[in-house]
């Protein structure tokens, strides 16, 4: 329950995914608002840079408690095992009513993921 109750959430959905998103992944999480809005809002996390933190300090903790747990994990990179599970953990919120409380998890698969140099 709680905040402890979402860092579960969050820590379980990725050990159920194991390998299938191509670890080592990149996770939005959106808390509150209504369903659809948590989704958007999670989709919208992945986004933001790796090492770019919530300002909101309590959701800075949520995201830094919840890589520690995934990588705790094992699932490592390609599932074949290791401390690198996931590369970062985006949390941004939205104002909800308690009773309704949603949560969504957006799992970044390495698909995703770019960079550019140029020569």
């Amino acid at each position: 329950h709680g905040a402890e109750g979402i860092l579960n959430f969050i820590v379980d959905t990725v050990r159920k995914a194991g390998p299938n998103p191509c670890p080592p992944t990149i996770l939005g999480v959106g808390i509150g608002g209504t369903a659809d809005k948590a989704m958007v809002t999670a989709k919208k996390a992945i986004a933001r840079p790796i090492g770019e933190h919530n300002p909101n300090p309590k959701y800075a903790q949520m995201e830094k408690e919840a890589l520690e747990r995934i990588n705790q994990l094992g699932i490592g990179p390609a599932g074949l095992g290791g401390t690198t599970t996931s590369l970062a953990v985006n949390i941004d919120y939205l104002p909800t009513h308690i009773a309704g409380m949603p949560v969504a998890v957006n799992v970044c698969c390495h698909a995703t993921r770019h960079a550019f140099g140029e020569i």
